[in-house]
């Protein structure tokens, strides 16, 4: 009985981490493409899921994703100093 619960508990771990890897935004994953982790995770079970866990996404303190920033920020027309003084 136990042995079947430790069972199904791996399972459930490793299909969680395929589903937060193919959910994940690719500007959230470290390391690899999301592809090569999804790769990782499926072939090397409990293994690739701690790993995924560990060092393919990135922190998400209370819901909240971290983006890496661009390197242009966007800036609307109206906010836009050398834009303005072109008019």
């Amino acid at each position: 009985m136990l042995d079947a619960l430790i069972a199904i508990a791996l399972v459930a771990i490793q299909i969680y981490a395929i589903f937060d890897v193919a959910k994940a935004p690719q500007e959230s994953v470290r390391n690899l493409p999301k592809w090569g982790w999804l790769l990782i995770v499926i072939f090397f079970g409990l293994l690739g899921s701690v790993a995924w866990f560990v060092g393919g996404r990135t922190a998400r303190p209370n819901g909240v994703q971290r983006i890496r920033p661009s390197s242009r920020k966007i800036i609307p027309p109206d906010d836009n100093d050398e834009f303005l003084k072109k008019i």
